[in-house]
């Protein structure tokens, strides 16, 4: 009997240190599997995010079809995606902070909020755009009386410019810049003007960089400054007298001159209303970056996603969907695209 008693023990022990090992090996194989998930092929949801370069409402129902479309490009590349998440962020930079936390996957965002958030996001592809019948540096040459158009001619840059409206004060402002006359810092100063955030290249780094090249003096600097939280926004405030100036791409004409009076309250032609103040150098186009604390973001479908986004862009129905954020097709891109724009970055820093 204390021969079978210890021969039980003996026999417990061991069926104990197996279960014990056998636990271990199960745990290591487990986390195995979990640091391999950023290399699978099925992705349960692909969040995305799109700065608001118009109000949400018009770009959520533009880019419906978008998801359909990414999702059937990667599925022909052997990735199995169950839901593809659009949003847009409530601003330039709280797209960057998203992809900077890992919260949105990838992000189509300005190249300045890219260098802005450059140490937490990978650069993908920049956007291509039809070019504008007008690139002079010389603001009367857009002020004389003809419209801006797009050409069929594509770029991989644009301008921004500092926008007078019809208000007693954008009027003034106009008046002595089609005269010939430079404009001080003081006339500049009494007037108000509406920007976007401060990581947006058009709506606010090129035009403070103006500033500065001109005056010494920057965005920050302005006595009367309101944020808007699209271009639309800002458009509107324009064409109501609400702001004196705006700042944003080149082409804003071309692209809401037809809502000026019906939907923003102009009460004549846009380019009756509106004068070119400044015209900055160039900006590269829009970006489209991927978080690199996102849990999906493997090398495979980064590349897969690039793809699929180039092979959108060269379609039909992928042009049109597209149109609204005034994408016409991509090309891949490289940190270095943006250096221009670090530049632009840090001088204002370093004033």
């Amino acid at each position: 009997m204390n021969r079978l008693t210890r021969y039980l023990k003996i026999g417990m022990s061991l069926l104990l240190t197996a279960t014990f090992f056998l636990g271990i090996t199960t745990g290591l194989t487990g986390c195995g599997n979990n640091s391999k998930q950023k290399d699978s092929k099925n992705i349960d949801t692909f969040r995305i995010m799109i700065a608001p370069y118009q109000d949400a409402d018009t770009l959520l129902t533009g880019l419906e079809p978008l998801g359909g479309m990414i999702k059937s490009e990667l599925e022909a590349q052997g990735f199995s995606i169950g839901n593809i998440d659009i949003t847009v962020g409530t601003s330039y930079s709280a797209v960057g902070e998203a992809l900077s936390a890992g919260t949105a996957d990838a992000g189509f965002i300005s190249g300045g909020t890219y260098v802005t958030y450059d140490d937490d996001c990978d650069v993908l592809l920049t956007a291509l755009r039809k070019a504008v019948n007008k690139d002079s540096l010389d603001a009367r040459d857009w002020n004389d009386g003809t419209e801006e158009k797009f050409t069929d001619n594509l770029t991989t840059y644009y301008r921004s410019v500092i926008l007078a409206g019809p208000s007693k004060k954008g009027q003034e402002l106009a008046a002595k810049i089609n005269a010939g006359q430079k404009l001080t810092w003081d006339e500049l100063n009494s007037a108000t003007w509406a920007v976007m955030g401060a990581s947006s290249a058009s709506g606010y780094i090129y035009p403070s960089l103006w500033l500065y090249n001109n005056y010494g003096k920057q965005i920050s600097d302005l006595n009367n400054v309101v944020q808007s939280d699209s271009y639309t926004t800002s458009m509107s405030r324009l064409a109501s007298g609400q702001v004196d100036v705006i700042v944003g791409f080149a082409h804003i004409r071309a692209k809401y001159a037809d809502n000026w009076i019906s939907k923003f309250g102009g009460t004549d032609d846009c380019y009756r209303q509106t004068n070119v103040l400044a015209v900055t150098d160039q900006i590269m186009d829009d970006t489209i970056c991927v978080s690199k604390s996102s849990s999906i973001m493997s090398d495979d479908f980064k590349e897969a996603f690039a793809n699929a986004m180039i092979n959108i862009g060269n379609s039909e129905e992928g042009l049109k969907t597209l149109n609204v954020l005034s994408h016409i097709g991509y090309q891949k891109a490289q940190s270095s695209d943006y250096d221009a724009e670090r530049a632009a970055q840090n001088m204002l820093k370093n004033k």
